[in-house]
């Protein structure tokens, strides 16, 4: 294995790629040097980082920003043997990051502190590496030959690592209110446990639990949605009746996968999320899914939750109603 140490530059020089050397007080050494800085920055906040998304865009990041450094730490020889270079589609996926994090942080009101949680921070610093690293740039182009895809490249990174970073820390923000949510529940010894009842959750009976909603909901002469979902929040079954709206449809899934997200039946939520409570606001969160109105219930199989049903179509109690007939009669059928 070679040494990690060559001694060439102990006398202040370093070799490009292309095999000319300079000082490591030139401009292109800075230029990628403060790439390379920026690299390792990344690296911090994608150890910090707990979302895959965020992730898989800060290590595909890091992977392009090997090749810009590879393109400023090359001579003219160099410059001609590199295989790939930054371009316009790569300009174009930074531009695509940034619309899908806008999507999901919404319009910008207000100037934005870093600090709000370590992993958004870091990005923030690796943002501002970005800037410094530009600004070399600029001064290098304005003496040297720079590709004008490269500095657009790194001019769209920092905008699109800012993006980032307000996207972590709106992950963060959700994960923050989720585990309030949870310490909530294990403090509440009056919580009723409805549908705490041993269910078999497999499809058949789900299909059976359909048809006993679709039963009382007739007796009630509501058509309503039935929507079942397994512990991952995956859809199993959706059911829905004649004449049922069509925003019972969403209504429906998003009751199943809020009482399954956070192991409470939805109308529990609706007491804790009101104005001065722990869980204010968590309605406006992951993206806009959570009901916080009854008819949603967990499934629990030997005391663990193996899923969730949402009913949605007539009145908040009509759907209770209709939810709890639909998990008693399964009760009853099972024993």
């Amino acid at each position: 294995m070679a040494n990690l140490y060559t001694k060439t530059g102990d006398k202040g020089s370093t070799s490009l790629f292309g095999g000319k050397r300079v000082s490591k007080n030139d401009y292109k050494v800075e230029c990628y040097g403060t790439i390379d800085e920026a690299i390792s920055m990344l690296g911090v906040a994608y150890s910090q980082s707990k979302n895959a998304n965020i992730k898989n865009y800060l290590n595909e990041i890091q992977r392009k920003l090997f090749i810009v450094g590879a393109e400023l730490a090359s001579d003219e020889k160099g410059l001609s043997m590199l295989s790939y270079t930054v371009n316009e589609e790569d300009i174009k996926e930074l531009e695509h990051i940034v619309d899908e994090c806008s999507k999901l942080n919404g319009r910008q009101k207000s100037f934005i502190i870093p600090g709000k949680n370590e992993s958004s921070a870091f990005i923030h610093v690796a943002r501002t590496i970005i800037r410094r690293a530009e600004r070399n740039i600029v001064t290098l182009k304005e003496n040297g030959n720079i590709r004008d895809e490269l500095l657009k490249y790194v001019n769209r990174l920092s905008d699109t690592l800012y993006a980032l970073a307000r996207l972590e820390e709106t992950y963060c923000k959700i994960d923050d209110i989720k585990n309030k949510v949870i310490d909530k529940l294990k403090k509440m010894d009056n919580v009723e446990k409805e549908s705490e009842e041993n269910i078999e959750f497999n499809l058949e009976n789900i299909i059976k639990m359909a048809s006993y909603a679709q039963k009382k909901a007739k007796e009630l002469n509501v058509p309503i949605v039935f929507s079942a979902v397994d512990s991952g929040g995956n859809l199993i079954l959706l059911h829905r009746m004649e004449d049922s709206l069509l925003g019972s449809i969403n209504i429906s899934m998003n009751k199943a996968y809020t009482a399954n997200a956070l192991k409470m039946p939805t109308h529990k939520l609706g007491k804790l999320c009101k104005s001065g409570e722990a869980l204010y606001g968590i309605q406006n969160t992951n993206d806009n899914k959570i009901v916080v109105f009854g008819g949603g219930y967990p499934i629990y199989n030997n005391e663990k939750i193996v899923g969730a049903i949402g009913i949605s179509g007539g009145s908040v109690e009509e759907d209770m109603e209709i939810a709890l007939y639909s998990i008693q009669m399964m009760k009853i059928k099972s024993n």
